[in-house]
C-alpha cells in the first residue's frame, strides 16, 4: 500500500499559492475547500458588513472566507467564514491571521460536525480567541461560545423559537468586539430551505 506523503507547513503554504482553489491544512494533510450555498454567503456577508461598520477606526480587521487563520506557524490552517482581529501583530498581515479575537463559521450539513468538533478544538488553541460563533444556515439559530473569566468556554444560544416566546426582536451579542445586533440582521435576505425554489 502506498504511503501518504505528508506536507510540511512551509510546503503547504508554497504549494497552496499555486492552486486554483483553497485548501485547509491539518497535521500534514490538505483538504479542499468546497463552495458554499447562497444563504451561507449571505449570512457571512451580513455579519462581516455589520462588524466592519461597527469597528471602523478602532484598529480591528474584519476578514471573510478568503483569509487564512493559522493556529500556529506550523498549522493547522483554516479558512473561517468571518474573523476579527484587533491585535497589532495582525494589522500588516498579508497571508495569514494568527491572533483573532472572534471567529465565525456558518454551518452546512456537510461541515457541521467538523466545525463543532475538531475545528473548534484547533481554534481553542489560539490564545487571543475570545469568541467562537456557529451560525445555522438552514434556520435562525446562532451559538456563541465565549471564554469566561475562569477561562472556560460558555455557550449562549440564540434562536427564533426563543424570540417567538418573548414577542420581541432577539438581539445577538458579540462581547469580544462589544457589538450587538438583531438576529434578523444576521439573516437578512436569507432564503431558508422550505422557501427556496433552487
Amino acid at each position: 500500500m502506498a504511503q501518504l506523503q505528508l506536507m510540511t507547513p512551509q510546503d503547504y503554504l508554497e504549494w497552496e499559492e499555486q492552486q486554483p482553489i483553497k485548501y485547509e491544512y491539518i497535521n500534514g494533510e490538505v483538504y479542499a475547500m468546497t463552495g458554499g450555498t447562497i444563504p451561507h454567503n449571505d449570512i457571512a456577508l451580513n455579519l462581516a458588513s455589520a462588524f466592519k461598520n461597527h469597528l471602523r477606526g478602532k484598529g480591528c480587521k474584519v476578514q471573510i472566507a478568503d483569509a487564512k487563520v493559522g493556529i500556529s506557524t506550523k498549522g493547522p490552517f483554516h479558512y473561517p467564514d468571518v474573523m476579527v482581529s484587533c491585535d497589532l501583530r495582525d494589522q500588516k498581515a498579508r497571508k495569514i491571521i494568527y491572533h483573532p479575537c472572534l471567529i465565525v463559521e456558518v454551518l452546512s450539513p456537510s461541515t457541521e460536525a467538523f466545525d463543532r468538533g475538531k475545528k473548534f478544538k484547533h481554534y481553542r488553541r489560539i490564545e487571543t480567541l475570545k469568541e467562537y460563533i456557529l451560525i445555522d444556515s438552514e434556520k435562525m439559530s446562532i451559538e456563541c461560545y465565549r471564554l469566561n473569566e475562569r477561562n472556560k468556554w460558555e455557550l449562549t444560544s440564540y434562536s427564533l423559537e426563543e424570540a417567538a416566546d418573548t414577542q420581541s426582536e432577539l438581539n445577538v451579542e458579540f462581547t469580544s468586539i462589544n457589538f450587538q445586533c438583531s438576529i434578523s440582521l444576521v439573516y437578512e435576505d436569507v432564503v431558508f430551505p422550505e422557501e427556496s425554489i433552487e
